[in-house]
């Protein structure tokens, strides 16, 4: 019973994501948190444009904590907006930011967009990027896909389903849908195929030990080496003149 509990309550939190995340698209969100307080469940919306999810004078909150009570029962929800540290970061905040600009620019610029876009993630520390722009208008009549990506990107095992950053977004034009989808790896991620090498100190000196019976026999034989008498080279004179006496006699 306990188990069916806890199910149906992770179903109902994924079904307020998924809501939230519906009705606030074009506000530009990036993420959705759900945190249960004493006083109720708190909303934490994460996005770079909170003045679109505020509305004037917060309608746009006071309208979407109405349907969250009568929708799913929600006693007290309470919804917040969520600092981002770095968005160039966040998946979810670059793939809104592309769609924004095709929405209000068009998406003939599309590569100029996306490899700006790239430089500015990587230069702001990721590991590793990929963007995949795709629909129709990319860039003619039928519809085609373009891949941007740059650095160290896993793609398969835990590392690229846990920790790796992914996000999609629509972008609605009239020509058609374009499909925007961004996958970041952050700089803190541990891998676990990265090797660490350990630095040695250059003051310590490591000395090698000799065994003493080596030792011994080392000296004793410097010892038995008989010393070679050393020869004094004889000076060109004094053999000439030993020539000359040999040729008098």
């Amino acid at each position: 019973m306990i188990e069916r509990k806890f199910v149906a309550q992770k179903l109902k939190e994924r079904q307020v994501q998924e809501y939230v995340a519906q009705s606030l698209m074009k506000a530009g969100h990036c993420k959705v948190e759900i945190k249960r307080t004493p006083m109720g469940e708190k909303i934490i919306v994460y996005t770079t444009r909170p003045g679109l999810i505020v509305g004037r004078k917060g309608e746009n909150i006071k309208k979407l904590t109405q349907t969250l009570k009568k929708r799913f029962n929600l006693e007290n929800p309470q919804i917040e907006i969520g600092e981002i540290d770095n968005p160039l970061l966040d998946a979810g905040a670059v793939a809104d930011q592309i769609a924004y600009t095709f929405e209000r620019f068009g998406p003939k610029r599309f590569k100029f967009i996306g490899y700006d876009m790239l430089t500015k993630i990587i230069g702001a520390g990721a590991i590793g990027a990929e963007i995949v722009i795709g629909g129709r208008g990319v860039p003619g009549s039928r519809a085609k896909s373009w891949r941007f990506s740059a650095g160290y990107l896993k793609k398969s095992g835990s590392v690229a389903e846990e920790q790796v950053d992914k996000a999609s977004v629509v972008a609605l034009l009239k020509t058609g849908a374009i499909g925007v989808k961004v996958m970041i790896m952050h700089p803190d991620i541990s891998l676990p195929d990265k090797i660490k090498l350990k630095e040695e100190d250059k003051k310590v000196q490591v000395e090698q030990i000799k065994e003493p019976a080596e030792e011994t026999k080392e000296e004793e034989a410097k010892e038995e080496k008989p010393k070679k008498k050393e020869r004094k080279p004889r000076k060109k004179a004094e053999k000439v003149k030993e020539n000359v006496d040999n040729k008098e006699e």
